[in-house]
């Protein structure tokens, strides 16, 4: 009798192991790409989409001059708008960088009208090298120059996540 007990104790133990082993690896590899990213900037929270659906949530910072839309070069502000991923640089100041497709035309119209240059060169990006174990604590103030940032951590999974020309929609 204790040894048909103790087959089963090793049987459930091992199939307990298989199913945690399962689990992790379902949650370690994501099967979806992001097709939108979604930017609040009041809220500093930046959403990953695929197919209306909500990925993953990242805690951001913004530009140190975060409130309204970026009207000039810099203003220190991020902009606000609709936008696409337009490339990805791994060679980065700041660990990992997508680049988005600011200024649009609606903000190149803004500028002329106020007969400024609208700037440029607006990225997600992580903490500029080398200062990389600052980590979450980065959010506690807005430091950048119009760009969204997020941990190292966190630009290296988005960066596997979101394509080219995924759609980004920065929210006030």
């Amino acid at each position: 009798m204790n040894r048909r007990l103790n087959q089963k104790i090793v049987y459930i133990f091992c199939v307990s192991i298989a199913l945690i082993y399962l689990a992790s690896v379902a949650v370690a590899t994501p099967n979806v790409l992001a097709d939108k990213i979604l930017i609040e900037k009041k809220e500093r929270k930046m959403t990953l989409f695929s197919k209306g659906q909500a990925i993953k949530t990242y805690k951001i910072a913004l530009g140190g001059n975060p409130i309204g839309p970026k009207e000039r070069q810099g203003d220190n502000k991020t902009p606000e708008g609709l936008y696409t991923i337009v490339s990805k640089n791994k060679q980065s100041s700041y660990h990992l960088s997508l680049r988005i497709s600011y200024p649009n035309e609606k903000d190149k119209n803004r500028a002329k009208e106020l007969g400024v240059s609208p700037g440029g060169d607006i990225m997600i990006h992580g903490i500029k090298n080398g200062m990389g174990w600052i980590g979450s604590f980065h959010t506690w103030l807005d430091w950048t120059q119009g760009c969204i940032a997020v941990t190292d951590k966190e630009i290296e999974e988005i960066d596997k996540l979101v394509l080219n020309g995924t759609v980004v929609e920065i929210r006030p």
